[in-house]
């Protein structure tokens, strides 16, 4: 995790919080820290790349990527707004089962699998800064416990956070066995050399 410095140009580390802001600011910033960590480790790769797996284990990036991007739409467009997957998933058409998005992305292209992350962050990203403009973190989602009781905006991002943390962690040793990369933050200067995605 950098530690800011006077001379530190920020241009350099795009994906930093702010080191004193507001509390949106400070759990969005978190967020976009780790997508951008993740995003990093699953970078640049091909099909092979994506698809390598460590000892007995079944994940592997393509499969993080596929799953991620389903859960960014899962949380603003089922859990926040109260609607459906929508687009691309019911066109994909998940089978329900909880390993479907990481058991599928075998078949699916890197670009493919960087679009899915890419497009599904920037969707979430607008949704949850509209949200935040127009209501703030404290602010009723769709979703509600058994005893009827809703999650609040800010639950649903501490949940994202945690999704994010367990699997960066994951995406981590994956890409060591790849290429070797490792590192906890991407380096200063880093930009994405696939896919579209930006730091905003």
């Amino acid at each position: 995790m950098l530690c800011m410095s006077d001379d530190t140009d920020q241009n350099d580390y795009p994906w930093e919080p702010p080191q004193a802001g507001t509390e949106a600011e400070h759990l969005l910033g978190a967020l976009n820290r780790l997508r951008s960590t993740f995003r990093y480790k699953a970078d640049g790769l091909d099909s092979d790349g994506l698809n390598q797996r460590i000892g007995a284990s079944s994940l592997t990036l393509g499969g993080l990527l596929k799953h991620l991007a389903l859960q960014e739409d899962y949380m603003v467009r089922v859990k926040f707004q109260g609607g459906k997957l929508g687009t691309p998933w019911e066109e994909l058409g998940p089978d329900g089962t909880e390993t479907w998005e990481f058991d599928t992305a075998a078949q699916d292209s890197p670009e493919q699998l960087y679009a899915f992350w890419d497009d599904a962050v920037a969707r979430s990203r607008q949704v949850i800064a509209d949200a935040v403009a127009n209501g703030g973190l404290g602010q009723d989602a769709h979703v509600t416990w058994p005893d009827g009781t809703h999650a609040s905006l800010r639950r649903l991002l501490f949940d994202q956070l945690e999704e994010y943390g367990r699997h960066t962690g994951q995406a981590d040793l994956l890409r060591e066995a790849v290429d070797g990369r490792v590192g906890e933050d991407p380096p200063a200067g880093w930009r994405p050399t696939s896919g579209t995605y930006t730091f905003e």
